[in-house]
């Protein structure tokens, strides 16, 4: 049986981790600054990570949801401190597209109501409505299509308000990214995510913050949503929350009251899985990696607009896109090839950092060295 053909594949291939590095077969070390695209949110192999998955393991590795799961009660308690929902709910699942399937469910068990919200630039996941909400024709298959996605162009307050005042009653949620990811780093603006929670309220639609890739601390605050100064009803998240092991979930807040079979999982919030998300909390708290990520993306962000080559610079915290002109759309490939550094893209030419969230200047200095001198 040969591996089905998903991605096109660089001819690498990882065989150890420690912190911000990888290396290769061959021996050969690289400075990741992706993360397995943003998942890798304490370092690889973190000690403490490491130490938790192993003694879990040790115990029990996964019983059904049928029984009481005590790790399942501390994650919450912790994930409720460290984000400041304290009085939210947690369904735990298994990814992203899991997460954001849910919380579009749970909205439309709430008020009834089938229409979505969803903006230009979207991914929300590959999974039947999360597709179906994703900004990108040539995933959704056939079966995945719906005239109950309403898309808008994205940050366009006068849009969306014209849209609520025509079809409000039947919009059941608005589901958007605090900055779009594959998107190509475009952050919503505070005013456009304020007036998503002002005209939600007014109708009584769910706003869905789909914090998969933008969220878990990645912006220097718990969700990047909270820059806004806002709460949203349902919070997804996935990728940085298990530091590559398969887990995820959804904040619900305390208006939304669940009856049983509502949701259901079979692997969600497994023993295994909690023991890597509580590990990534309590990594988080304890090495105030919140405002690391603040520190030193508030650093990389200053040092490449110091770059004239570089058209435009966006994110916050370590979600950084860098927007090249054409004639350097070699620079990632030879970041990789050349000077051994992992990053991430989207189209047309940006390069996307998206590193651990205890990534060191020390590092940084490395990135920008490499990067200089292709850039120039």
């Amino acid at each position: 049986m040969n591996l089905f053909d998903v991605y096109p594949l660089n001819d690498i291939e990882i065989v150890k981790a420690s912190g911000s590095y990888v290396w290769d077969a061959e021996d050969k070390k690289y400075l990741d600054l992706y993360g397995g695209h943003a998942v890798i949110s304490i370092g690889h192999t973190h000690p403490h990570y490491v130490s938790r998955l192993t003694s879990q393991l040790n115990k029990v590795g996964f019983y059904s949801n049928s029984v009481k799961i005590a790790v399942q009660v501390q994650l919450a308690e912790l994930l409720g401190k460290v984000s400041g929902k304290t009085d939210y709910q947690l369904f735990l699942c298994n990814s992203g597209a899991e997460a954001n399937e849910n919380a579009l469910k749970l909205a439309s068990f709430y008020n009834g109501r089938k229409k979505v919200i969803a903006f230009k630039g979207a991914f929300h996941g590959r999974t039947s409505l999360a597709v179906a909400a994703t900004d990108n024709p040539k995933i959704v298959a056939p079966v995945n299509e719906t005239g109950n996605v309403i898309f808008l162009p994205h940050n366009d307050e006068q849009a969306l308000e014209d849209t609520f005042k025509a079809q409000g009653h039947e919009i059941s949620a608005v589901i958007i990214e605090g900055i779009q990811g594959v998107g190509g780093i475009k952050e919503a603006s505070k005013s456009f995510l304020q007036k998503i929670r002002s005209l939600c309220d007014q109708y009584n639609a769910v706003y869905i913050a789909d914090s998969v890739q933008c969220g878990y601390g990645r912006t220097g605050l718990f969700y990047s949503h909270d820059w806004a100064g806002i709460n949203a009803d349902v919070y997804t998240m996935a990728k940085g929350m298990g530091n590559g092991f398969p887990v995820a979930g959804i904040s619900i807040a305390p208006k939304f009251k669940p009856w049983h079979g509502e949701l259901g999982t079979t692997f969600g919030g497994n023993h295994l899985a909690c023991a890597a998300a509580l590990a990534v909390l309590e990594t988080i708290e304890q090495e105030n990696l919140l405002e690391n990520a603040r520190n030193i993306g508030d650093y990389l962000i200053s040092e490449l607009k110091k770059f004239e080559q570089v058209t435009a610079i966006r994110g916050r915290g370590l979600m950084i896109g860098i927007d090249l002109p054409e004639e350097l759309s070699h620079v990632k490939k030879e970041l990789l090839f050349k000077h051994h550094i992992f990053t991430g893209e989207a189209k047309p030419n940006v390069i996307r950092l998206l590193p651990a969230l205890n990534l060191d200047k020390t590092h940084a200095d490395e990135f920008l060295t490499a990067f200089g001198k292709l850039v120039k």
